[in-house]
């Protein structure tokens, strides 16, 4: 998308990795209508998933059983994770080593390690 700003074209930042006016980067995805769709249908069946639990644990529900869909859970929301942050290296993090803002890594170093907690 295209702004006018005096007389001149100015080209909006449509990824991550392009800051806007204010020098800032505009910290916005660029995902596709496929990759949002499949996040969003993985993360509808996560919750699908805790209410689920919760009403196990409302039906006073076997321990053991309780404890396996939460491990069910944690790990599709796992897999949205990493989904996330393959995206999120493809893309984000190249364009803006690209563009000579290595401080990206640190940033990056910071999420994984709070993914692997």
């Amino acid at each position: 998308m295209a702004i006018r700003k005096n007389t001149e074209i100015v080209l909006e930042p449509e990824h991550c990795g392009v800051p806007g006016e204010d020098g800032k980067l505009p910290r916005k995805s660029h995902h596709s209508e496929a990759t949002k769709s499949n996040l969003v249908s993985r993360l509808n069946r996560v919750e699908g998933q805790i209410r689920g639990i919760k009403g196990m644990i409302e039906k006073d529900t076997y321990c053991d059983d309780v404890l396996n869909q939460i491990a069910a859970a944690q790990s599709a929301l796992n897999s949205v994770g990493r989904l996330l942050l393959e995206g999120h290296m493809k893309s984000c993090v190249v364009e803006r080593i690209e563009a000579g803002e290595t401080e990206v890594i640190d940033e990056l170093l910071i999420t994984v390690n709070k993914l692997l907690k």
